[in-house]
């Protein structure tokens, strides 16, 4: 059950929604951004990465060019113990700490599905999104969950993830997971990650099962994108949704 915020602000030809979806008894933040057309948007989630946030750098560098640009929707939810879920604010170190105890701890995963299946759900009942062309984008924290929620949710059709790799907690779990994600996906490694190691990276997306899958490769650590990291990831998701959103035209 999603709630609405009153509070619609229109931006340079984009329209941002809040609301609160009810899942399995928690309350989910969502933020969404809109084209100002009329016309039925193809959805990319986002999923940010450890102490950041739904409306993070991370989030809104993808949608300027995204929504204004391309004419999609984008949508992104808080993570847990992180944005509008923390019962108090904290400094970004200590989120992100919190988010390591957490994973580390395990239990978090399946929560964290559901709560994407259920924002989903409510975003394919709006009249603008176009619920048959879907993609996903995370990074770092946005790979550990997303991938579980990849694996098991066929509305995907498109994922762009990476910076993460199986030098961490419970990576077995992710190996699982990666095996079963069969959309096209483009994985962005940075050479100089300090957290997550090359090799362990590769395995990642070695495992995944996708028979159109590229590995992207940039120096440096573990940075957000910018620059031609970030516009390769934004011609990929662009690419493959319009190619979706055509075959479902033409579909019969």
């Amino acid at each position: 059950m999603a709630k609405s915020d009153p509070q619609q602000p229109e931006t340079r030809g984009v329209a941002e929604r809040s609301f609160t979806c009810s899942v399995e008894g928690r309350s989910v933040p969502v933020a969404v951004w809109l084209p100002m057309s009329r016309q039925r948007s193809p959805l990319v989630l986002v999923g940010h990465g450890g102490s950041g946030h739904k409306r993070s750098e991370f989030v809104l560098d993808v949608v300027a060019p995204l929504v204004r640009e391309h004419g999609f929707a984008v949508a992104a939810i808080d993570g847990p113990v992180h944005g509008d879920r923390r019962a108090t604010p904290a400094a970004p170190e200590a989120v992100r700490d919190e988010f390591r105890a957490l994973w580390e701890a395990g239990g978090s995963v399946e929560p964290m599905v559901a709560d994407w299946r259920g924002v989903l759900d409510a975003l394919c009942s709006f009249r603008e999104i176009d619920a048959s062309a879907v993609a996903y984008y995370g990074l770092s924290m946005g790979t550990a969950y997303g991938l579980p929620f990849l694996a098991g949710e066929p509305r995907i059709h498109a994922a762009a993830i990476g910076m993460w790799g199986t030098s961490r907690a419970n990576s077995q779990r992710l190996m699982d997971d990666a095996r079963r994600v069969r959309c096209p996906t483009m994985f962005s490694l940075q050479w100089d990650d300090p957290l997550f190691t090359r090799e362990g990276q590769f395995e990642v997306f070695d495992a995944l099962a996708s028979q159109n899958k590229h590995m992207s490769i940039y120096p440096g650590g573990h940075l957000n994108p910018s620059g031609a990291r970030l516009d390769d990831i934004v011609y990929f998701l662009a690419r493959e949704l319009a190619h979706r959103a055509r075959s479902s035209v033409q579909s019969p």
